[in-house]
């Protein structure tokens, strides 16, 4: 049986040809709106997306993160199948990359460093001796810019 991460995994590639979400367990319209304010102050907002099937995404632009996928289940009922965190703040605190876009690197780089062309590189450790999606303030704890939104795709 598949986890709800494991099925976010192969649901989000598939939603992002095409989707829409919401709130309560239960899909919204298509739209924008504001999801809080971040504590540098800067607001981050919520983007409702919904495709023609009825599968829905919530996306913050708060780590490009997914927050909510609505996907039908084998009867046809719409759930979030997306595991994560309830509010702004709980993403903006949180260690869990629930929903995160990762980065440049997804995964662990071994003690932190790696060589290019001849020259080591050393990287922040934050995961144990490791580094790990980014670093400690990776894509996923990044307000990302919204260059276009029309209720069925997203560009950030």
């Amino acid at each position: 049986m598949l986890s709800k991460r494991m099925i976010a995994l192969f649901a989000i590639p598939l939603f992002f040809l095409s989707l829409n979400c919401g709130e309560n367990n239960q899909p919204a319209t298509p739209g924008k709106k504001l999801f809080g304010k971040l504590q540098n102050g800067k607001e981050a907002y919520m983007y409702t997306l919904k495709n023609k099937n009825g599968m829905s995404a919530d996306i913050t632009n708060y780590g490009a993160t997914v927050v909510k996928l609505f996907a039908p289940d084998k009867n046809g009922k719409m759930a979030d199948v997306i595991l994560g965190y309830d509010s702004l703040k709980s993403y903006e605190r949180g260690g869990a990359y629930f929903g995160a876009i990762v980065g440049r690197y997804g995964n662990r780089i071994g003690k932190g460093r790696f060589t290019l062309e001849g020259k080591e590189y050393q990287l922040t450790i934050n995961d144990g001796e490791n580094h790990l999606h980014g670093g400690k303030i990776g894509f996923s704890k990044k307000l990302w810019t919204t260059d276009s939104f029309d209720g069925h795709s997203l560009k950030m």
